[in-house]
């Protein structure tokens, strides 16, 4: 038994026997060492991320390319019948007015950002209209449609219509995620729909209404447990979904309102939220291995940030708001923050998903694509406008995340001329979406650290 196994059990059964254990080791005790089906551990993703990742990506994602999202709010729930948005004045999204989003942004989110310059695509364009002239507007619409299925059957998240007059770019930074006072059953439905309903498993297993609560079956088992014995994609699925949403607890708890009067709203850390999530005694001993899977999802986005470095590096790749020069150093700093990406020593190897029999791997591969654009959609039934805005940015990261990790050949096949159309791309919101979800994932793990601190002072 390595030592730090040893420490966590002998740590576990003093917290039975003893009441003066620290709320610091009942959360992390466990969170430590080797993770499961990575060959990686907890002790250097905290350092490279803490050290070296997370300042460039935080100065990245204050800039005008990343910090504007377009998103329609008003979408129905396509799964049920839900009148009760959150009455919370935390809720709301304050979105942009138009003279507030560069008009770079504006001009070319509709065009491919694969161009070298977004005249010269515009000159193409009247070009190659003026060639097809001949071609009916039926048949130029099914050419349009035939790119947009193309598109579509590579993508593993439902994207927002971008010309729909229900589109609104927001400012990021000017909509923080952090708690909105949103939570109770409603919330609560929305991730019993995606655990329910969504993690390919047993449909035996039951959970809670509150899906962050302790909980043992009637047998005795932990819910955790039906992972026992599953294939490797199902056990990344779940990890993935229970990463993601550890990740947002740790924000809510991160960015707590804890004082609001008449003259000032003060957000801070919010240890005993923390500690009804993630700890050891308070979750029954589910707690830990949350945050485990936490660093499961950093290591898969990490994953995919070093894959995509070739596509973006190539001379026909630009961020392009208008402002050449700043778009230029952009791109430098994104590059770097690639380079620096793929400079991790114990990457996650994706090849050992799907690896099995062609026909039973691409089936598996399927119903995992199929299943996680439902949870996309789920994500239109959440109540609460700002935490649909950033359940709905994080899903796309994610689902940009496994476009990547699973579009390898597409990657490797890039043309090296930049007149050819690439075989792989991407939409500036899927880019967009792709680096503020990192960039959550990666709050997240230096707000472990934070919580890490406060809670050693709590007995």
């Amino acid at each position: 038994m390595k030592w730090h196994v040893f420490l966590c059990v002998l740590l576990m059964y003093n917290l039975k026997v003893s009441s003066s254990s620290s709320a610091a080791n009942r959360c992390f005790c466990q969170v430590t060492g080797s993770l499961d089906d990575c060959a990686c551990d907890v002790e250097t993703i905290d350092t490279f991320n803490n050290e070296q990742l997370f300042p460039k990506l935080q100065k990245l994602l204050e800039s005008d390319y990343f910090r504007f999202y377009k998103v329609n709010l008003n979408k129905p729930c396509p799964f049920w019948k839900d009148n009760s948005l959150c009455g919370q004045k935390n809720c709301a999204v304050i979105p942009c007015t138009p003279n507030e989003v560069p008009e770079g942004i504006k001009t070319n989110d509709h065009h491919n950002m694969y161009s070298a310059e977004a005249n010269q695509e515009c000159e193409k364009a009247e070009k190659l209209g003026a060639v097809n002239s001949s071609l009916s507007e039926e048949t130029r619409q099914s050419l349009r449609e035939w790119s947009k299925h193309d598109d579509e059957a590579e993508r593993f998240c439902v994207i927002d219509d971008e010309e729909s007059p229900d589109s609104q770019y927001v400012d990021l930074l000017l909509n923080p995620e952090r708690f909105t006072g949103y939570k109770g059953p409603e919330a609560w439905q929305i991730w019993n729909s995606i655990y329910e309903e969504n993690c390919f498993k047993p449909y035996t297993v039951k959970r809670p209404l509150n899906p962050m609560s302790a909980y043992s079956g009637s047998d005795g088992k932990m819910f955790y447990s039906w992972l026992e014995g599953q294939c490797v994609e199902k056990r990344a699925f779940f990890r993935l979904v229970s990463g993601l949403h550890s990740s947002i607890n740790i924000h809510l708890s991160a960015r707590f309102l804890l004082d609001d009067n008449w003259y000032e709203k003060k957000w801070g850390h919010n240890v005993s939220e923390f500690q009804q999530r993630f700890d050891a005694q308070l979750t029954n001993g589910e707690g830990p291995k949350r945050l485990r899977n936490l660093y499961f999802l950093y290591l898969i986005e990490l994953r995919a940030l070093a894959k995509i470095l070739p596509v973006l590096q190539r001379p026909s790749f630009q961020l392009y708001t208008g402002q050449s020069v700043q778009d230029q150093q952009l791109k430098l700093q994104l590059i770097e923050l690639l380079q620096v990406a793929k400079s991790f020593p114990l990457h996650f190897d994706e090849t050992t998903l799907f690896a099995g029999n062609k026909e039973e791997a691409a089936t598996l591969k399927e119903d995992f694509r199929l299943t996680f654009r439902n949870i996309s959609r789920i994500m239109d039934c959440v109540g609460c406008f700002k935490c649909r805005l950033w359940g709905k940015l994080q899903t796309q990261g994610l689902g940009t995340v496994l476009k990547i990790l699973f579009s390898e050949r597409q990657i490797e096949a890039l043309p090296k001329s930049s007149n050819s159309r690439p075989t792989f791309q991407l939409s500036r919101q899927e880019l967009v979406s792709l680096l503020n979800a990192f960039g959550r994932i990666s709050t997240s793990i230096r707000e472990l650290e934070n919580f890490r601190s406060l809670l050693s002072m709590v007995r």
